[in-house]
């Protein structure tokens, strides 16, 4: 999948978690399916089996909870408040910063678990692009007339 097929992928998925009114089962695997790098290869883990356990019995805030543990190793938790009838949830790389020097990713929604599954949408957009090179990568075209020759020491 190309970065940027990958990237858009990301944005939409963000789109229907925010659209959303409640977690489903559909929509837990649609976010496994297209947010997640690491589910794949940790398929027979303790892991993988409790994220799915917890959404077999619709633990949403607890499953969303631990796929990120699994798939964001580097990000925390930095805040979950609920203000004005919608869940805040904060992501963030380094939550020991005060909050002004933090480059957290905020999410809101009046569900939990989907405050948190857009913060982790939002956090895999934000890597998917920090992945990219700096400087877009072009084959050079070949010429057609180009056509390459082996030689010995003919002589």
């Amino acid at each position: 999948m190309t970065a940027a097929l990958e990237r858009r992928d990301l944005l939409l998925l963000g789109e229907r978690i925010r659209a959303a009114s409640a977690v489903t089962r559909p929509l837990m695997i649609e976010i496994i399916d297209t947010a997640c790098r690491r589910f794949p290869s940790l398929r027979q883990s303790a892991g993988t089996a409790r994220v799915m356990s917890l959404i077999d019995v619709e633990a949403w805030a607890d499953a969303a909870l631990t796929l990120m543990e699994l798939e964001l190793p580097l990000w925390q938790v930095r805040r979950i408040a609920y203000d004005d009838g919608e869940w805040h949830c904060a992501l963030s790389r380094q939550r020991e910063l005060p909050d002004w020097l933090d480059s957290a990713v905020e999410a809101r929604h009046a569900d939990l678990a989907l405050s948190l599954m857009s913060a982790f949408a939002e956090v895999q957009v934000r890597t998917a692009e920090a992945a990219r090179p700096s400087v877009p990568s072009v084959r050079p075209a070949r010429d057609p007339l180009y056509e390459p020759i082996g030689c010995d020491n003919v002589g």
